[in-house]
């Protein structure tokens, strides 16, 4: 398994306990928002490191956006559900072995 696809695992689940109603808000409020920056923070390498192994970073980027808006209380936790969904879909995903080509068959 790749870092990216472990770090993508580990925001995701992050982002799962940010977006639980009331709970998530307290803790961001609680320690007075430290907990947007250091996600933004997180996205931000886990996007470089998916981009430097060539699997999508829909995930990474929404996360980005998230980690900037998230301030606004409803918004926020749609925005964290939203991603940490997105996060988990492309963390699922299998690593490609290098050299394998994705191939349609046409018949």
């Amino acid at each position: 398994m790749s870092v990216s696809r472990i770090l993508k695992w580990v925001t995701g689940g992050l982002e799962a306990v940010l977006g639980i109603p009331f709970l998530g808000g307290m803790i961001v409020i609680s320690l007075f928002y430290t907990p947007l920056v250091i996600m933004l923070a997180l996205h931000i390498v886990t996007l470089v490191l998916t981009r430097k192994d060539g699997r999508e970073s829909t995930g990474s980027i929404l996360g980005i956006i998230t980690s900037c808006v998230a301030w606004i209380p409803f918004v926020g936790m749609v925005m964290h559900i939203l991603t940490a969904t997105f996060l988990m879909i492309d963390a699922a995903k299998p690593d490609q072995v290098a050299g394998e080509a994705v191939q349609t068959q046409v018949e």
